[in-house]
């Protein structure tokens, strides 16, 4: 028998579920998630892996949903000391790199920024020569000063030769130990939003792989020798080695983990998702069971982006809410939370801070702490309370939906017991079994998965044997991942004409499968 373990890690608890290979949850647990993230994570584990009662050495599989990097950009902490390197001179040299990056935030990444002589026209042309001599100087210049290396050349997801040859460069001077993040790989047409993910990325290098290896030493340490992959935000999990080489793909993947895991404890493959946590709601589309993606340009700790980001909306709303009663009856639900405190500082634990889950207790609607302590409360006055929570919900239900018709609605995390059995908009409410953990599932039952986001010129090989080259990359890319050959299939398909391209288009593929079962040794 094998066994893995998921873990995934929210603002307020860190949860962690124990599954079988059948994916039956044999332990689940929920801890306060830490200031130091790490501790809540190796807590949560010992404890499924303790209440389990297996053989450690069946637990062949860990996978982790954490929010590490997300924190690291957004507090400005443990950030890699970087440098950036545009390749756009001089076609670029009107605006300057870090556009849309708040100043404290381009204060920290912006010591090292160079442009070089390169680049490509929108249809591939070359603007002019790559500088090569120029990208020698500045490797030498930057040796032994930076911790990571980020590139972007102008048009380089329609042509990649200049940011291929600068990573060579880049390497043969600074060695195989200075990671290079190049932009063709993480962020699509947009320069400027482009060359910000790949900055955010090389930012975060060491960030991943502390956490990764912080991981796999606490799990040995209690004798699991297990593979570990993390979650990214489409769904799907990558390997440690990949984790490292694009940290920035693990932001967002907290949502997108319950959404997978809401997926399979429903068996719904189209629905939306209503994920209800100690301080935020997250509400996202499933499309044929998988985290429908943001068209839009995305904002990470300030900075504007365009890498792939899954299509959200969050409001303050949570199971630690705090909710304010004025002298004249009106009153304020949220958006600030007393989060993982809530056993500490809720009225119905013995706490001072009325939140919204003391509301339900007073109410009725839910068995937890002590419904004596909130007794006092004005329940007309409550009634109204509720009503606006409910309301909110339904609110963020509707904007998410793309026509008038209801639609189902699978409700998951420890929160959405602040919810009734029927909401506006849903055609059915679903809260399945082991909802309040369905996150922690989402990550442990995660397939692998290939992407492809390529501008292809169409002009050589023609449509059909081109949309076919491009599948074939994106199954080649899960299987090379940890996915099974046999499981990997086609899971999401686009292909977009670009016609001030010329005879180009751009073509977005998703290949997913199952992971390759373990080597027995």
């Amino acid at each position: 028998m094998n066994y893995r373990i998921g873990i995934d890690v929210g603002g307020t608890h860190t949860d962690a579920v124990l599954l079988d290979s059948e994916y039956k949850v044999l332990a689940k647990t929920k801890s306060s998630t830490t200031q130091d993230v790490s501790s809540g994570i190796y807590a949560a584990m010992r404890e499924v892996i303790e209440q389990a009662g297996v053989p450690r050495e069946q637990i062949t599989y860990a996978m982790l949903g954490t929010t590490h990097c997300t924190n690291a950009i957004v507090e400005r902490k443990r950030l890699n000391e970087i440098a950036y390197i545009r390749i756009g001179a001089p076609a670029s040299l009107a605006i300057k790199p870090l556009v849309g990056v708040p100043d404290d935030l381009k204060a920290l990444l912006g010591k090292r920024v160079y442009i070089v002589r390169g680049g490509h026209e929108f249809d591939g042309r070359e603007i002019v020569k790559l500088d090569e001599e120029e990208l020698y100087r500045i490797a030498n210049e930057i040796k032994g000063n930076v911790d990571s290396v980020a590139v972007a050349a102008v048009f380089s997801p329609v042509a990649k030769d200049h940011e291929l040859r600068a990573g060579e460069i880049l390497r043969e001077v600074l060695g195989d130990e200075v990671p290079i993040s190049l932009s063709y790989e993480i962020g699509s047409v947009g320069l400027l939003e482009r060359e910000n993910a790949t900055i955010l990325n090389a930012s975060i290098v060491t960030v991943a792989k502390t956490t990764a290896y912080g991981f796999i030493d606490a799990l040995k340490a209690e004798g699991v020798n297990a593979r570990v992959f993390f979650g990214q935000n489409d769904g799907t999990l990558m390997s440690i080695e990949y984790a490292i080489k694009y940290p920035i793909l693990t932001i967002g993947c907290g949502p997108t983990n319950s959404i997978r895991g809401a997926s399979y404890l429903s068996g719904l493959a189209n629905a939306l998702v209503v994920d209800v946590g100690g301080t935020t709601t997250d509400i996202g589309v499933l499309v044929n069971s998988f985290p429908r993606e943001s068209s839009l340009a995305v904002e990470i700790g300030g900075a504007r982006t365009n890498f792939r980001m899954p299509d959200l909306i969050s409001i303050g709303l949570g199971g630690g809410t705090i909710v304010r009663i004025k002298d004249d009856g009106q009153f304020t639900v949220g958006p600030d939370s007393v989060g993982y405190q809530l056993p500490q500082k809720g009225l119905a634990f013995g706490g001072d801070t009325l939140t919204t889950t003391d509301v339900v207790i007073a109410l009725g609607k839910v068995n937890l702490g002590d419904p004596q302590k909130v007794a006092h409360l004005d329940k007309g006055l409550l009634e109204q309370i509720y009503s606006r929570i409910v309301e909110m919900a339904e609110e963020a239900i509707d904007k998410m939906k793309t026509s008038a018709e209801p639609v189902p609605v699978i409700l998951v995390g420890g929160g959405s017991i602040l919810f009734p059995d029927s909401l506006k908009g849903a055609s059915q409410l679903i809260r399945p079994e082991n909802f309040g953990v369905a996150n922690a599932i989402g990550a442990a039952i995660a397939q692998i998965s290939g992407q492809i986001d390529r501008v292809f010129s169409l002009d050589e090989t023609g449509r059909e044997q081109t949309l076919e080259t491009a599948k074939r990359m994106a199954i080649d890319e899960a299987i090379a991942a940890g996915a099974e050959p046999e499981t990997v299939e086609i899971v999401e398909f686009e292909d977009i004409p670009l016609s001030y391209l010329g005879n180009a288009t751009r073509i977005r593929v998703k290949a997913a499968g199952t992971l390759a079962a373990p080597v027995e040794v």
